[in-house]
């Protein structure tokens, strides 16, 4: 059973034709990337898979039931999480109450139970704090629970950026471009970081990455766009090897935004 696929999507933008035909499948449990150079459509296809754009044209399906184009917190109860190429971390708040953000997701108590903080609404609040506090022991970030997000090295907030999504008790993880700005041993770090997640969440995550060391490290399969169209896919040493990757990608600057 696949957990995701993408049947035929086409994103059209007035003229501008972003994403053509594009046919995507995850299995559970694989790490999955997605390269191609800037403007080929990599965040077009996390942004159908998340809700926040419909496609013109085509399906998609997430544990065989279709999400598309339903809202993105529906697609996030559902069990699809993603990060951003720009970190979105509540900075002026702590480590710890980043993560109870995410957490308030699955809060069952009514509003008017949070406005009078009645009794079941505070026993929820204990149990997400305590859930809270396990998760950032599991991700290395306990002892930094209380010190500000804003203030984090740059490579921890990237990691509290993904725990904040693996709050929301994902099944899918999207990253997108989670090495951007890192140096070779942060993101050697992060490489190692993110397999121990996929390892002990039982996740499957999908990443845009354009540094070609993690793609090639840390993906079972890449599929790789230009112009909006896929132009090859499969294990990293053929993706790697094939002639029309090497012209449309691997020869342009690693360091350029989508």
């Amino acid at each position: 059973m696949s957990l995701l696929k993408i049947q035929d999507v086409t994103m059209n933008f007035g003229g501008l034709t972003a994403l053509r035909n594009f046919h995507l499948e995850l299995a559970p449990g694989e790490i999955v990337g997605l390269i191609g150079p800037n403007g080929a459509g990599k965040t077009t296809v996390f942004n159908i898979i998340t809700g926040v754009y419909e496609p013109t044209h085509g399906r998609v399906f997430f544990l065989e039931r279709e999400i598309t184009g339903l809202r993105p917190d529906l697609i996030t109860k559902a069990g699809i999480a993603r990060t951003f190429q720009n970190i979105r971390l509540f900075k002026g708040l702590s480590v710890l109450e980043n993560v109870l953000v995410a957490n308030h997701l699955h809060l069952k108590a009514n509003y008017l139970a949070a406005v009078f903080k009645l009794p079941g609404y505070r026993r929820e609040e204990r149990r997400m704090r305590e859930k809270a506090l396990a998760l950032l022991e599991r991700v290395g970030l306990l002892e930094l629970r209380d010190e500000q997000a804003g203030a984090l090295p740059y490579g921890l907030q990237r990691r509290l950026e993904i725990a904040r999504a693996l709050a929301t008790e994902p099944k899918l993880l999207l990253l997108d471009e989670p090495a951007a700005g890192m140096n070779p041993k942060e993101a050697a770090d992060l490489t190692a970081f993110i397999k121990a997640i996929q390892a002990e969440f039982g996740l499957t995550v999908f990443l845009i990455e354009h540094h070609m060391d993690v793609v090639m490290n840390i993906s079972e399969r890449i599929y790789v766009l230009d112009y909006g169209m896929t132009i090859a896919s499969g294990k990293p040493a053929e993706v790697q090897n094939n002639q029309r990757v090497i012209e449309a990608y691997l020869g342009v600057n690693e360091d350029a935004e989508d």
